[in-house]
Formats: C-alpha cells, sequence, structure tokens
C-alpha cells in the first residue's frame, strides 16, 4: 500500500549549517506519529508536518530544489523519485509529497 505524506518545507539555500533538516527524525517513517503502531486507523491518514532545511547549494538554476529532493530523500529513507515538490518551486517555503510504501 502507498501512502502519500505532505510536508511544508522552509529552505535556507546557501547556508554554512548545511546540509541539515531540522523538525523531524531521521529513519522515522514520514508522517507516522511516535508511538503509533501500523495498523492504526490513525497512521492511514495523511499527515502534515513542517520541516527546516538548511542547503550549502545556492538557488541558482534549481540547484537548491535538486539538494533539497535528494536530502530529503535520503532523510526518510525513500527513492528520489519518491519525493516530489509540489508548490514553490521559486520560493523559499515549498510544499513536498513524499510517496512511500508502508
Amino acid at each position: 500500500m502507498t501512502r502519500t505524506v505532505n510536508l511544508t518545507v522552509h529552505v535556507k539555500p546557501g547556508s554554512r549549517k548545511g546540509p541539515l533538516v531540522s523538525g523531524g527524525e531521521p529513519g522515522r517513517e514520514p508522517g507516522r506519529e511516535p508511538g503509533r503502531e501500523p495498523g492504526d486507523d490513525a497512521s492511514h491518514a495523511p499527515t502534515d508536518a513542517a520541516l527546516t532545511v538548511f542547503l550549502q547549494q545556492r538557488a541558482v538554476e534549481g540547484a537548491a530544489n535538486d539538494a533539497l529532493v535528494k536530502l530529503l530523500a535520503k532523510h526518510f529513507g525513500v527513492s528520489k523519485s519518491a519525493v516530489t515538490i509540489v508548490r514553490g518551486h521559486a520560493s523559499r517555503i515549498k510544499h513536498v509529497r513524499i510517496e512511500h510504501d508502508s
């Protein structure tokens, strides 16, 4: 079964901190609340979450967007093709969709 998680991501391009994801837990399934079991009814509902991502790449010719997709895929343990920027390609605030098998 494929699950979809929608995230609001605040991107900080050109940061010396990067690459860094703040506000999410590495290795945690996106959208799953800690303490919830996979069979719980609440775990099947789409979940919105907010993250702050610090990137070293500048926002030039899509370099920051490409780095964001790669970093979020690594952070949540999914493929890059599972991460899609839905809105905000030219903005620091982006809406991202992550699709993954549960």
